[in-house]
């Protein structure tokens, strides 16, 4: 498989690569803490329990991380639209 972009093709730029993995990078977070709090609830812990240590914030995560994740991900779809329709409209 080759390695250099055709000449039609866009480079990735580092920006591009940055949203993607934090994107991807929240996502991950997000179930890993989710499955966190099921096992935690399945072993035996007590609701009491969940409002004491780590526990509040990995509640959180599991709230916040999906959507800050998705609005990243669309502003990588929108910087990478625009940026191809400066392309196109240069040619």
């Amino acid at each position: 498989m080759s390695t250099t972009p055709s000449p039609g093709d866009l480079p990735v730029r580092r920006i591009d690569r940055i949203l993607a993995f934090m994107s991807l990078g929240l996502l991950v977070l997000s179930i890993a803490c989710f499955f966190a709090i099921m096992i935690a609830s399945g072993s035996g812990m007590k609701q009491a329990d969940f409002g004491d240590g780590i526990w509040p914030i990995v509640s959180l995560v599991v709230y916040v991380a999906p959507p800050i994740a998705f609005v990243l991900l669309l502003t990588l779809l929108i910087m990478t639209f625009v940026r191809r329709a400066r392309a196109n409209k240069g040619r």
